[in-house]
């Protein structure tokens, strides 16, 4: 069994997959660098959750 995501993680990982969805890709590592990039994040965790939860979009869109 996984984690269960919160509604902030949720939505904000959902806001970042309209604005910049093509940017993201099923791999974690790169997803990590692109959240860096495109969002102000106050610690790498926080940065981690949206990046793992965005990776888990990702392979359930192909």
């Amino acid at each position: 069994m996984g984690r269960i995501k919160t509604t902030f993680i949720k939505r904000k990982t959902k806001e970042l997959f309209k604005m910049y969805g093509d940017q993201f890709t099923t791999d974690f590592s790169a997803n990590k660098e692109v959240v860096g990039k495109t969002v102000i994040v106050q610690c790498k965790k926080l940065r981690n959750i949206i990046a793992g939860y965005m990776t888990r979009l990702k392979k359930k869109e192909q």
